[in-house]
């Protein structure tokens, strides 16, 4: 039935007392305000309002929506039910007090765009003689975005240096937090080795960086900078090609950060944590009769693909840099020894080559002259490490370094670097395997997390999907504001499925894009669509997969969305909910989503991934950052892309 409202009163009963709207109607889904404005999150817009007659009669609301002129006033009348009709819907009769309400069918209402409504009752045989208040709402998108782009400058698999913690330097250093308080201080300022045949005792003393030993590693980078530029000259090249870390060192990039901390990539760690060591020669009576202090570094490269290194095997190098920053004479020379050990099972491990600066041989040992040695006179000694293994294996190393002067036959003194880590970190230690398919042998280092940065520039509306549901699912899944990991499916999983054989993406998509999924209607741009699951197929917090803590039984389940064409007079889509299953639109605590999302987009956004240079096996955490949309904080309101260059 269709009402012309108050304009049209028609016949009246005697005696009868009109139907009266509420004063405050209302849009949804989902039914809340931002500012004075209805915010409903799905173009299947819902229009409600109350409406109270004395006589206790049941009533209907006629609604009437109009868009609107700049300053807010109505503009015109919006046709919701057809040509040759009243431009008007009419909700079914309601008890009085109770809420009154209608679905407008979509394609009606356009997204994006400013619209008000009103009501005017109807109890059967009296209209009320006035429309009710006008109410504005909005269809506003959870993401906004333009189409794609036509290229795009985003690496996806690009990857920051992270900076992290050792949680084992050994006894002569302090244990830090995370947060960097000290969380155990060192428990051994102090080792000494043996006396010798005249009873002097050599002690080594480990310092972490202080002032001075950071200006001094800055020096050191100046003065290798301009010899780096004066050989570039001299071999006719420009200054600027000169490299700016050291030939020698087996981490590039190292050079550049800051000493003090210890960083590292899915591949390479650099530790400018480690500090000064100090030796003391003292005699019988603990007389010190001379000293020594080093600065001292290292450094850890594993090559993810056999044969990246040149070798053969799947290979780990490791490096330590030492340099002098005083001899006493008195020592008549200092010799230092690296001494690594690994629980490698698998392993061949060459000798340490030491090199000056320049990668030039320097000697089978790390030695230094007493009477002819320089502060620049630093000293690389590197260990080539190849695994032959079969599945995987994690290595655990450690480290120390033995001391000992020309001044005596017998003294030598030890310090203890720690190790790769205490067991439930491991951080610096290398993982070997077999296992990642297409790729030959190679070793990562697996305490590295890395980020998948998905292409928002190509891939928008995949990206403004995940993005909305990293802030809404409880575990974040992925996300880096919420330091939440995600958990590879890999092909090493010792989950089955029904056949029995490994539990793979496809067994996981298939219980959350399942028989309860179909497409919701839009706009003929969005073009073909496909279901897009969140936490994605591929990985342990997909609501498929059988351990998951998101797992569901069925998709339906899961926050429902699809994607939109705007109508606000842009070239912009939206992410909306999809209201058929649950008609509020997602609650915020569904542990799963799936949504409409271009099947160009779905099936590219995660094009690539993982990265044969990352080596991922089951169970590895990665990130997923959505790059174009990270500037947004919150779901309150619509989160709008902004292009990445």
């Amino acid at each position: 039935m269709a009402a012309a409202g108050p304009q049209d009163l028609g016949a009246i009963a005697a005696g009868g007392q009109r139907p009266v709207s509420g004063k405050a109607p209302s849009a949804g889904p989902k039914f809340t305000k931002s500012g004075s404005v209805w915010r409903v999150i799905s173009p299947d817009v819902v229009l409600g309002n109350t409406v109270t007659d004395a006589d206790g009669d049941t009533s209907t609301l006629t609604f009437q929506v109009y868009t609107t002129n700049a300053d807010g006033s109505p503009k015109a009348q919006v046709d919701l039910d057809g040509p040759g009709e009243h431009g008007v819907l009419v909700s079914g009769y309601v008890a009085s007090g109770a809420t009154a309400k209608v679905p407008v069918p979509y394609g009606k209402l356009k997204s994006g765009v400013l619209y008000k409504f009103r009501t005017s009752a109807f109890d059967g045989s009296l209209y009320e003689t006035t429309w009710s208040p006008w109410a504005d709402f909005r269809i506003d998108p959870y993401v906004k975005f333009p189409a794609p782009q036509s290229s795009s400058t985003i690496d996806p698999t690009r990857q920051v240096i992270d900076e992290f913690t050792r949680t084992d330097p050994g006894p002569a250093l302090p244990t830090f937090a995370e947060d960097g308080a000290v969380k155990r201080e060192a428990t051994q300022k102090r080792t000494c080795g043996k006396q010798d045949a005249q009873g002097r005792t050599l002690c080594i003393e480990l310092s972490s960086p202080d002032s001075q030993a950071k200006a001094r590693a800055k020096k050191r980078a100046e003065a290798l900078r301009e010899a780096a530029k004066a050989k570039a000259r001299k071999a006719g090249k420009s200054p600027a090609e000169a490299a700016v870390a050291p030939p020698a060192d087996l981490v590039k990039w190292c050079s550049d950060q800051p000493v003090g901390q210890d960083y590292m990539t899915r591949d390479e760690a650099c530790l400018r944590n480690i500090g000064a060591g100090r030796l003391v020669f003292v005699d019988a009576d603990d007389a010190e009769i001379g000293f020594a202090t080093f600065d001292i570094e290292m450094r850890l490269k594993a090559y993810p693909n056999k044969g990246a290194s040149g070798s053969d095997f799947a290979e780990f190098d490791q490096q330590i840099a030492i340099v002098p920053v005083s001899i006493d004479p008195a020592l008549d020379g200092v010799t230092m020894k690296w001494n690594i050990q690994s629980s490698c099972m698998s392993c061949v491990t060459s000798v340490i080559r030491w090199a000056d600066d320049f990668d030039n041989h320097a000697g089978d040992s790390a030695y230094w002259d007493a009477d002819n040695w320089s502060a620049y006179d630093r000293k690389w000694g590197t260990r080539q490490t190849t695994w032959s293994g079969t599945g995987k294996e994690i290595i655990d190393l450690s480290w120390s370094v033995t001391a000992t002067v020309d001044a005596s036959d017998t003294a030598a003194a030890t310090a203890d670097f720690g190790s790769s880590g205490i067991p439930e970190r491991r951080e610096l230690s290398p993982r070997c395997d077999d296992i990642v398919k297409g790729s030959a042998p190679g070793c990562v280092l697996s305490f590295f997390k890395p980020n998948w940065t998905v292409d928002t520039n190509l891939y928008p509306a995949a990206g403004a999907y995940y993005w909305y549901m990293q802030q809404v699912m409880p575990d974040h899944a992925g996300s880096r504001r919420w330091d939440s990991l995600m958990h590879y499916l890999g092909p090493d999983t010792t989950e089955k499925n029904s056949s029995g054989g490994p539990w793979n993406s496809d067994n996981s998509r298939a219980r959350v894009c399942d028989s309860t999924w179909s497409v919701h209607q839009s706009d003929a741009s969005v073009g073909s669509v496909d279901c897009d699951e969140f936490a994605m197929a591929s990985t342990h917090e997909s609501g498929g997969y059988p351990k998951s803590v998101n797992k569901v039984a069925s998709g339906k389940e899961c926050a429902q969305l699809f994607t939109d064409k705007m109508g606000d007079g842009s070239s912009n889509f939206g992410i909306l909910a999809d209201t058929r299953t649950a008609k509020d639109g997602p609650k915020g605590t569904e542990r799963c989503g799936r949504a409409a999302i271009p099947s160009v987009q779905n099936q590219r956004a995660f094009t690539g991934f993982p990265a044969p240079s990352w080596r991922m096996l089951d169970g590895d955490g990665f990130f997923v950052t959505m790059p174009g949309f990270e500037h947004c904080t919150n779901v309150a309101t619509t989160c709008t892309w902004r292009k990445v260059s």
